[in-house]
């Protein structure tokens, strides 16, 4: 997956410059824990919102140092938009790999719907975080990385609206509206959960969920009980 062009973060401090080589060197060791802490960080944006964390408050969330989160980030965008752009795109490269099969419209939309409740559950609460996130208000030095994650937004509504319009023009999905307003329906009804849903305190899990609205959406949108298989 081709990462989008970022600027760059050369404080030129002395630790700057140690999380540069680090960078620079790639280890295996390096990269799993800058992963481990953009992770854990999510809880802390989770919490307070993104606006308002603050770096200090990750550290002191993550129970770590100012100095130690500084070698492996530059600041809290990085450590927010490194992690969810990865996670992000494998919900896109999920979504195209589901359009392009060759199952039923019907079945492709149980799999996007149970899929996309997964991702929420799997990866809590971070792309719960990036759903409230607002790409078109942020500042100067993110608005490469929004523009791009905008891009992605868009091929997933792309995915998810070709997958309807492919159920109305064979007839198994009924014509109730159009395949954008249909889509974006079902991916707004998924996304909603970030308002009320926590693995930890749900008393159904993210599966349960994700299965009950797929059976939802496609019990209430199938043109004859015969395509519901």
């Amino acid at each position: 997956m081709v990462s989008p062009p970022t600027a760059g973060n050369h404080d030129g401090s002395a630790i700057g410059r140690r999380r540069d080589v680090a960078q620079s060197k790639g280890s295996e060791a390096y990269l799993q824990r800058r992963r481990e802490i953009a992770i854990a960080a999510g809880s802390v944006f989770y919490e307070k919102g993104y606006a308002d964390t603050t770096i200090s408050d990750i550290a002191q969330g993550l129970k770590l140092d100012r100095a130690t989160l500084y070698y492996y980030f530059t600041n809290k965008q990085e450590i927010f938009d490194a992690v969810v752009r990865e996670l992000a795109e494998a919900d896109v490269a999920f979504a195209e790999e589901v359009r392009a099969s060759d199952i039923a419209p019907l079945a492709k939309l149980r799999q996007l719907i149970t899929g996309l409740m997964n991702s929420y559950g799997e990866h809590y609460p971070l792309l719960y975080v990036y759903v409230r996130e607002n790409l078109a208000d942020v500042g100067d030095e993110r608005t490469v990385w929004s523009e791009y994650m905008r891009s992605v937004n868009r091929r997933y509504d792309v995915a998810v609206t070709a997958v309807v319009q492919e159920g109305l023009d064979d007839g198994t999905i009924r014509p109730l509206a159009s395949a954008r307003v249909l889509a974006f329906g079902i991916i707004g009804m998924v996304g909603w959960t970030n308002r009320w849903f926590a693995p930890d305190r749900s008393t159904e899990d993210a599966e349960t969920i994700g299965t009950a609205y797929a059976e939802m959406v496609v019990q209430g949108l199938a043109a004859q009980p015969s395509d519901l298989n």
